[in-house]
């Protein structure tokens, strides 16, 4: 009875399951994904935050049985739309295994969703107040009926829902593989792919001076993500956001002057707007990382 009670106050999910399933609301579709559609969607990420593998999506892709309730997760097409009920799941949950085989973190901005592919993200909007999170899928839930998705403890908060614990919402598919931007993705809305700048694999030498934003950041938005007295502490922060970001923005360093010494700027470039550089600081937990507009 109290694993019953547990159900339905916050939602089933399978990091109960995990040892019995590898496996978003329920999909009414009968259709079973298959390779070929997998394939479509696909991208290899350098994210090593997540697991992301084309046998984990296989797994997680096949229909499966909750309480002698079938679902057959399907893809979407981007900007796809679900309105339901979302719940949150936390402290009860945390540090058991999800259904993609990552460890569940309440602190970290995901969810689970009984249907979607795994690293799905998808923006959630509080029907009732307004706000909004980012957040990627990475577990099966919640099992209970009328609710479609499953937030962290953290993104819960995002959205002002923990005091009540659930709330009405609308979720917005925006990427697959943990990316917002997969251009292979299958499209609902047509749209033009911006132009994001090329990778920079080499540092050239920066002769030290004061920085003017218009004559250095080329792109509308960046983020600026460390600020170094010494190069190599910037080195090895570049190359790590070169792996989080996976080619598709750049990152460079800046040496710049503030308060009389110099400083090496770390700098993730290629954000069309505000909020799409937003939804990265958030989608990546960079919560530190400040929004630099040209």
């Amino acid at each position: 009875m109290q694993y019953i009670n547990k159900i339905f106050k916050y939602g089933i999910t399978t990091s109960l399951l995990a040892g019995a399933l590898l496996i978003t609301g329920c999909s009414s579709k009968k259709h079973v994904v298959n390779k070929s559609e997998i394939n479509k969607i696909y991208k290899d990420t350098s994210n090593s935050n997540i697991r992301n593998s084309k046998a984990m999506h296989r797994a997680t892709l096949r229909p499966y049985t909750v309480f002698g309730e079938k679902y057959y997760p399907f893809i979407p097409n981007i900007n796809d739309e679900f309105r339901g009920i979302a719940s949150w799941y936390g402290p009860n949950f945390h540090a058991k295994k999800t259904s993609n085989g990552e460890t569940y973190n309440m602190y970290d901005l995901t969810a689970a969703h009984k249907t979607l592919p795994m690293n799905t993200v998808v923006r959630v909007d509080n029907l009732e107040n307004g706000k909004s999170v980012v957040v990627r899928v990475n577990d099966r839930g919640p099992f209970v009926d009328g609710r479609i998705i499953d937030l962290s403890n953290t993104a819960a908060h995002k959205i002002d829902m923990v005091k009540d614990g659930t709330a009405r919402v609308k979720v917005t598919v925006l990427g697959y593989n943990g990316e917002i931007q997969n251009y292979n993705a299958p499209i609902k809305h047509a749209y033009q792919k911006p132009v994001v700048s090329q990778k920079v694999t080499k540092l050239e030498p920066v002769t030290p001076m004061v920085i003017e934003e218009k004559t250095v950041i080329h792109d509308n938005y960046n983020l600026q993500v460390g600020a170094f007295s010494k190069l190599e502490g910037a080195m090895i922060t570049k190359r790590k956001y070169e792996a989080i970001t996976n080619n598709q923005n750049r990152v460079d360093i800046v040496k710049v002057v503030s308060n009389d010494r110099f400083l090496h700027k770390v700098l993730i470039r290629g954000f069309s707007s505000e909020n799409q550089a937003q939804i990265f600081k958030d989608t990546n937990g960079l919560s530190r990382a400040i929004i630099i507009r040209k």
